[in-house]
């Protein structure tokens, strides 16, 4: 296969990125689906962006490009730039993040996405928005947009950064000039929602005059897919959004509203007066308790006109988001579950009433069906049958990449000692793991990383291993902000010659998402399993899976949990040139049961002999 013909943008392309090349390509013409595990450093964004662009080219088609991280819209885009450059093809491509990210009103970065959406839709409607309103003059495109559209033009390859600098200097939305780029583009990066979240995939696809027939869809990281459609389709109501609802109708004189936002305050109290932290809730129970205060629609609708009144004075509406909620309240209860929880804040308890999405085949399914082809793409797409399943593919194909990374250059290790398992926490289990994590970084020349499953746990260890530890430590906060988190990196890899520690969790700012290349990073120490005590949400997936798929247990709990614990170690070996170890220490990942999540393709050692095999890894060559 000539590789020019397929637009691959490099001069070489790798052994193994060859076969997903040519895999996508084959799809793609057959308009078949494709899942797809893929390890960290294939390659993946050039082996999917260069046959799916050339099919689009062919076929008059558009490739939706689509990943949780606004990092991976350069890549895509310099990747697309590169393709240009090489082939002399001549294509629109342009990155699309949220409204509130291209918004230019001061301020609205401090919004919730669903708060975003109500102020930006009151304000357009009230032509208080200068920015939208300068976008067209008598129902055609003006002056400043058009000249806009002209520079953006010039550019081909779109960033967000690109329109929302064109759009501030011709004071025109840069959120719209995206879109009107977008009707034009062979490749639309973009988040998730734009395809898989109905009501905005409907809107925003007549906006651009596309169809989803005509669309191939790659999904970047789509492990993280299941969650994030889950979320989309979530909905919550808290004693907090209600008090702050109350001040909300007081400050802007709504008695009536006051009043009966106390009563629904009162109402969670009473929900929520029983000894266990959670319990289910019908949906019947809550709206029939409701009625009792105020008729349920005639509620959503006074309310709703109040929270337009609020939108005119400021931008944030609480009362607006108890609307979103009682609205979502009335969704269906398939694939769903309702739970009223008690949550211990430094304040207050804080009670919440939640409306849960337990199946994110309701929003995927029919994307699949309807688009041309759909290729989900991950390096921990682990096991490939599970998303198959539960992202509701009927027809699809599944493909196990190996690393293309030389395997003697990353040393995998089970430590069969101590466990992070509940029942078996106590002093000297901490003290045990401390003296073990010690050892290992100690031994690693350069830097290493702890994972930990949970906060408390890595302070509990901390406490016994900073007396043990040769090494700068640095601590992982919880809700780092994103200067905070680039600060303490770059801190951390100043030490890559005398080595650092840094002691992190799983599901941390750390866990997943980054990369510490080359010297930087020498070992990733995985504690534990993070596995959480099953809470009902839990127990309510298991439940479904099994009633669905015969599969509670494994697509409900142990495999998205393992996945992450395989996420975080990836930090380790990002580049052909690394070298790293990763050690996972917990005996449960030598029992059958775990053991068997692991790729088939890792070579894992189990030994209590870590210091000595770790010690003869670094001294080869």
């Amino acid at each position: 296969m000539n590789f020019d013909e397929l637009l691959f943008p490099h001069e070489k392309v790798r052994e193994i990125q060859e076969n997903l090349v040519l895999k996508i390509d084959e799809v793609v013409n057959k308009g078949r689906n494709l899942i797809a595990h893929a390890p960290t450093g294939l390659g993946k964004t050039a082996a999917a962006l260069a046959p799916c662009l050339k099919y689009a080219l062919k076929h008059d088609k558009v490739v939706f490009f689509l990943t949780s991280r606004h990092t991976q819209h350069k890549i895509a885009i310099d990747t697309l730039a590169e393709i240009k450059k090489k082939h002399k093809k001549d294509f629109v491509a342009v990155s699309i993040i949220g409204k509130r990210g291209l918004c230019l009103q001061p301020g609205v970065h401090k919004l919730y996405s669903s708060e975003f959406n109500e102020y930006c839709r009151a304000i357009r409607e009230d032509k208080k928005c200068e920015f939208y309103e300068n976008l067209k003059k008598k129902d055609k495109l003006s002056v400043s947009t058009k000249a806009a559209l002209s520079e953006l033009k010039l550019i081909n390859q779109v960033t967000t950064e690109d329109s929302f600098e064109v759009g501030g200097r011709h004071k025109v939305c840069p959120y719209e000039l995206s879109v009107l780029m977008a009707k034009n583009a062979k490749i639309i990066i973009g988040d998730y929602y734009y395809i898989f979240h109905p009501d905005i995939s409907a809107l925003f696809l007549k906006k651009i005059d596309k169809d989803l027939s005509d669309a191939v869809v790659v999904v970047d990281e789509a492990h993280n897919l299941p969650n994030r459609v889950k979320d989309l389709f979530t909905a919550r109501l808290s004693s907090l959004m209600v008090k702050r609802g109350v001040s909300e109708a007081k400050k802007f004189k709504y008695d009536a509203i006051r009043h009966t936002l106390l009563q629904i305050g009162e109402l969670l109290d009473e929900l929520s007066d029983f000894k266990e932290e959670e319990r289910y809730i019908s949906k019947d129970l809550f709206v029939e308790k409701v009625n009792e205060i105020s008729d349920y629609q005639e509620l959503i609708a006074d309310l709703s006109l109040a929270a337009d009144a609020v939108r005119e004075e400021q931008k944030q509406s609480y009362i607006g988001s108890i609307v979103v909620f009682l609205e979502a309240w009335l969704g269906g209860d398939e694939g769903f579950t309702r739970i009223i929880s008690k949550q211990e804040s430094a304040r207050e308890l804080i009670k919440v009433l939640s409306y849960r999405c337990l199946d994110p085949s309701l929003a995927t399914k029919g994307v699949i069906e309807a688009a041309h082809s759909t290729i989900m793409m991950s390096g921990t797409l682990t096991p490939t049958s599970m998303y198959n399943e539960l992202l509701g593919f009927d027809e699809t194909e599944e493909e196990t990449y190996k690393s293309p990374f030389p395997e003697e250059n990353q040393l995998n290790i089970i430590i069969p000692k101590t466990s992070t398992k509940y029942e078996l926490r106590s002093h000297k289990q901490f003290k045990d793991i401390a003296e073990i994590l010690a050892k290992i970084v100690n031994k690693i020349p350069g830097n290493s990383a702890v994972f930990f499953p949970s906060y408390y746990l890595r302070d509990v260890v901390y406490k016994e291993f900073n007396d043990l530890c040769k090494k700068t430590v640095f601590i992982e906060h919880p809700n780092l902000s994103k200067s905070e988190k680039h600060e303490l990196l770059d801190k951390f890899k100043s030490y890559k010659d005398s080595g650092a520690v840094l002691l992190g969790v799983i599901s941390g700012s750390f866990g997943e998402g980054i990369d510490l290349p080359g010297d930087y990073l020498k070992g990733v120490v995985i504690v534990g399993l993070p596995l959480t005590k099953p809470d009902l949400e839990s127990k309510a997936l298991i439940d479904y899976y099994d009633k669905k798929f015969g599969k509670g247990w494994d697509y409900g709990y142990l495999f998205p949990a393992f996945n992450k614990a395989l996420q975080s170690a990836g930090r380790c070996i990002r580049s052909e040139n690394d070298k790293g170890v990763i050690i996972f220490l917990d005996e449960r990942y030598t029992w059958s049961n775990y053991n068997r999540c692991f790729p088939h393709s890792w070579n894992i050692k189990t030994t209590m002999l870590y210091e000595k095999i770790i010690d003869e890894f670094f001294s080869r060559n």
